[in-house]
This record gives C-alpha cells, sequence and structure tokens, in this order.
C-alpha cells in the first residue's frame, strides 16, 4: 500500500496558491511540491490530490492507495462523489476518474498536525513563489 499525503497553501482566497505531496512506499519515501498559480484554497486542496494520483499513476500503477488529507471538503467530496460547490464539480470528476489506474483508492481525513510534510512542502513552494 502507498500512503500520500496531500496538502496546499494559499495566499490570499483566492491568491497564489502551492502544493506539497509526501509518499511513502515502505521505507521509500518521495516528495514533490508544485506552484498552481491563483485558486482559492480549496481548488488547491483537490489539485494537490489531483498530483498526487498522477504521480502514483506513473510511479505506482495498479497499486493500492491511500490518500491522507486535511481537507475536509475534499475528503467529503470523494466520500460522496458529489460537491456542493459546482466550481469543484471538475476537480472531483478529474479525481474520479484517476481511480481506475489503481486496485484500489481510499480517502482518510487526517489532522493538520499528521500532516506536517506535507505542509511544509506546500509552504515552502509558496514562498519561493511570492
Amino acid at each position: 500500500m502507498i500512503e500520500v499525503y496531500t496538502d496546499a497553501a494559499s495566499a490570499g482566497n483566492p491568491g497564489p496558491s502551492s502544493i506539497g505531496v509526501h509518499i511513502k512506499q515502505g521505507k521509500n519515501r518521495f516528495e514533490f511540491s508544485e506552484h498552481l498559480g491563483v485558486c482559492s484554497n480549496h481548488e488547491a486542496e483537490f489539485h494537490a490530490v489531483i498530483r498526487a494520483l498522477q504521480y502514483c499513476q506513473q510511479h505506482f500503477p495498479g497499486e493500492i492507495i491511500s490518500i491522507r488529507c486535511d481537507s475536509q471538503i475534499v475528503i467529503q467530496s470523494v466520500e460522496k462523489t458529489y460537491c456542493k460547490n459546482p466550481v469543484y464539480t471538475p476537480l472531483l470528476n478529474q479525481i474520479l476518474a484517476l481511480h481506475d489506474k489503481f486496485s484500489y483508492v481510499f480517502y482518510k481525513w487526517i489532522s493538520d498536525k499528521e500532516n506536517k510534510h506535507a505542509d511544509r512542502l506546500a509552504r515552502a513552494e509558496l514562498k519561493r513563489n511570492q
């Protein structure tokens, strides 16, 4: 099983945003961050999961993926396969389409305290791009 921690950072809402992704595969660790440009904090959280799944598609196809995210809106939307805000629907649809690339994908909401590594990556990327 691949453990994937995602987070986003935004300076303003909307504002410049970045993501951080930390991946654990047994004893191996992988990480990356990306600058997104201007978007809302919730959009950035969805993008973090999308990019994490895209990375896993390339490096761990067919594996069981555990996405751990501190964004309740992302976790609830994926679990219900529905977004109240239609702005997020295309992002949710991208996430759901990526599920077919893996044997199983599940999601777990985690606290900010449990997501410090991905948070640091996202904040550092945001700082580099301001």
